[in-house]
């Protein structure tokens, strides 16, 4: 396979962003030959045209750095865990106005068999049963650009149950058999806990079954979370004077369906797309959601079901469920719709850089690649910073989150000036606002 020929400046470009990010992130490698290899695979990420296996990073006839690049990825005992981390700190510092974290489902389907974590599986991503591993990506995400930090790969029960199986692909100890929610909702937690980040909203979509133990689990660290759900959940929420009592059960759909009279107008701007967009929000507080063989929970927090309609349609066509109930219904919409932003990045810069093209059959391989797919994923959008605003057009400006939630504030010089949010017309006392605009 050819390696990618860039002009002689880019490649000079290219080059001082990595030896910056390696001397950032990559304090943790101890020794200095594991660097530069860190630093030669970073590389060949970047510049290397087709798919990135270590053979093309190599180049061809090149079966020494092959040989050195395949011990670095699939055998070295360097742990990804610190990396991850720095590159996530970093990232806190570094990227324009993040509000949220976002995990992103990744499908990779395979031929064989052999590659860690395979197996034949439904994938609800793709509506069908299909031979691939099952990954997620933890991503920091903001209106103009969004950042993967974090990687569960999902191992099915054979994977784990398997000894011999387990020992070849060098799965650890620790490492069970979960559902790839479970598995992100873990890597969350263990990042809140121990990782030293700034707290932020959660977003992801979260099946009826994984729900009630996905609330349970971010409510224990208390953790804002918006969760998109389907509108067949049933939800349960309280009646109003003496003839309804609640609570009461209702589909998430026909219990938003119901509220389509009080409707927000919200304008905003598609993630990617220079065209407006116009949706209509609703919402109605709730209590725990039941799943089918589990009682319903008792949270502590409320949660709130948020349902948005397109400007034509006659039904709601999207849910979510927060714990966030002190913002308006704009700013939580503008927090859902961060899973287009990293949806964006992924097939602009993520996948380009080579995310899912890792050969190996080991589980410490495919973690090392993906950190460093991380790595240059970022080095990209950072470098191209500068041009952020026109690569990167997104929706509100003025939507970010503040305080325990999200972000921090900055001071007026750092930030840039931004529209304010208004309705169309001036308000007569006492009128709530119909319509809403995130520019």
């Amino acid at each position: 396979m050819a390696r990618a020929v860039l002009p002689e400046d880019s490649v000079k470009e290219v080059s001082e962003l990595i030896d910056v990010m390696i001397s950032l992130l990559f304090e943790s490698l101890p020794r200095r030959d594991q660097r530069n290899w860190a630093r030669v695979y970073l590389n060949g990420l970047v510049r290397t045209n087709g798919k990135k296996t270590i053979r093309n990073i190599a180049g061809t006839g090149a079966s020494s750095v092959e040989q050195s690049l395949q011990q670095f990825i699939s055998k070295s005992p360097w742990d990804w865990t610190p990396v991850r981390r720095s590159l996530a700190q970093h990232l806190e510092r570094t990227a324009q106005r993040p509000l949220a974290w976002v995990l992103q489902p990744m499908v990779i389907e395979k031929a064989g068999d052999r590659s860690v974590g395979v197996g034949r599986q439904f994938v609800p991503q793709l509506g069908r049963t299909a031979n691939c591993q099952q990954a997620s990506g933890i991503w920091l995400a903001s209106s103009e650009a969004s950042f993967p930090v974090e990687w569960t790969l999902t191992l099915p029960g054979p994977w784990t149950s398997e000894l011999m199986r387990r020992r070849r692909a060098g799965i650890p100890d620790t490492a069970r058999s979960l559902t790839p929610a479970q598995d992100a909702v873990h890597a969350v937690q263990r990042m809140a806990a121990t990782w030293q980040l700034q707290r932020r909203p959660v977003v992801m979509e979260v099946a009826n079954c994984d729900l009630p133990q996905s609330i349970d689990s971010f409510a224990l660290q208390d953790i804002p979370f918006v969760f998109k759900v389907d509108g067949s959940l049933p939800v349960s929420f309280g009646g109003a004077g003496r003839h309804k009592p609640g609570p009461h059960t209702a589909p998430a759909r026909e219990l938003i369906d119901s509220l389509r009279s009080q409707r927000r107008v919200v304008e905003w701007t598609r993630h990617g797309r220079a065209e407006g967009a116009v949706t209509l929000l609703t919402s109605a507080p709730i209590f725990a959601t039941p799943c089918e063989d589990r009682p319903a929970p008792v949270s502590p927090t409320p949660l709130l079901l948020v349902g948005a309609w397109t400007e034509a349609a006659l039904l709601p066509s999207e849910f979510w469920i927060t714990n966030i109930g002190d913002r308006p219904l704009a700013q939580l919409f503008l927090l859902a719709k961060l899973t287009d932003r990293v949806s964006l990045d992924f097939t602009e810069t993520c996948e380009p850089v080579g995310i899912r093209d890792f050969e190996g059959r080991s589980f410490r391989g495919w973690h090392h690649h993906a950190t460093l797919a991380s790595v240059a994923h970022a080095a990209k959008l950072l470098g191209a910073r500068p041009h952020a605003h026109d690569r990167y057009p997104g929706p509100a400006r003025s939507a970010a989150l503040t305080g325990p939630a999200g972000v921090a504030p900055r001071s007026a010089a750092a930030r840039p000036a931004t529209p304010a949010v208004l309705p169309p017309h001036p308000l007569v006392p006492g009128q709530t606002p119909r319509r809403e605009y995130i520019r």
